[in-house]
């Protein structure tokens, strides 16, 4: 059987650095504090800005909510980010995305602070990213998987990557940081000819595609250690990943499972990433 990578160890780990890390901060008078931003009453924003606001609680981080109708206007919108840009009470700042259709994303990321962009939408902290500076604002998802990966001593030095996703979300973002560890990187998709026998070759498999249990027994070896990012439609109210679990723990070396691997992770690093923030603000 492989080894259970679980996020709950690690996402602990992080957070009892953020709370150590905020605790210091309120003793010099200073609330960590994150903005989010929600446009409309979607059930998924909703639940996920429940989730945020509860983490936030528990590790001494406030959040300030800022509700906004659906079809506000793409002007008035406008506003309502610049006038969270200029809080200085506000340290990180947390847009819901997909945006309505009638709101430019492309305008609206660019305008976001890069200083308070904890989700690293704006492109100035995607090119740092890129120009190998880790230290700042990754997105959260490629960090998680890092952070995973060390947390259980995974080598990741000299170690072949794999990785199936080339969005600037997930693929690409990740990949350097990779790169970073020094480790040997190949970014897959749909068009990578004999993908199973890539990632069957690979140390370390990263499953981005947005295809419930897609990757079988063909795609792993015994000696594979496969990161699950997918967050599929299982039906009946649960979710699973990209990687046929039931079917493939048994033959791998490990494997995160879903839920309960790079989600819980990922929302650490989001919190790590407003004391980050904060931080640097009142320097």
């Amino acid at each position: 059987m492989a080894e259970i990578l679980k996020g709950a160890p690690v996402a602990k780990t992080i957070k009892e650095r953020i709370k150590s890390d905020a605790e210091s901060l309120k003793q010099k008078g200073i609330i960590p504090t994150l903005g989010i931003i929600r446009m409309g009453n979607r059930a998924d924003d909703i639940s996920y800005e429940k989730g945020v606001i509860k983490n936030c609680e528990s590790v001494g981080i406030q959040a300030r909510v800022f509700k906004v109708p659906a079809d506000t206007p793409m002007d008035e919108f406008v506003e309502l980010l610049k006038k969270v840009n200029e809080d200085d009470n506000i340290h990180g700042i947390l847009m819901f995305r997909p945006l309505p259709d009638h709101i430019d994303y492309e305008i609206i990321k660019n305008i976001i602070d890069p200083r308070k962009d904890v989700d690293c939408m704006n492109p100035i902290n995607l090119e740092k990213v890129f120009e190998g500076e880790l230290d700042g604002f990754v997105p959260c998802t490629p960090k998680a998987v890092v952070e995973i990966l060390k947390h259980y001593n995974v080598p990741l030095v000299g170690a072949s990557v794999a990785i199936i996703n080339r969005s600037m979300v997930v693929g690409r973002p990740l990949s350097m940081m990779f790169l970073g560890e020094s480790s040997t990187v190949t970014i897959c998709h749909s068009k990578t000819k004999n993908l199973p026998e890539v990632t069957a070759n690979a140390d370390i498999v990263v499953a981005a595609v947005g295809k419930a249990k897609m990757l079988g027994k063909e795609y792993l070896s015994q000696n594979s250690i496969v990161i699950d990012v997918g967050i599929n439609d299982a039906g009946e109210g649960k979710i699973c990943g990209d990687v046929d679990y039931d079917n493939v723990a048994e033959n791998v070396k490990a494997i995160t499972p879903v839920p309960g691997g790079v989600g819980s992770v990922t929302s650490a690093i989001l919190l790590s990433h407003v004391i980050i923030a904060c931080k640097n603000i009142i320097k």
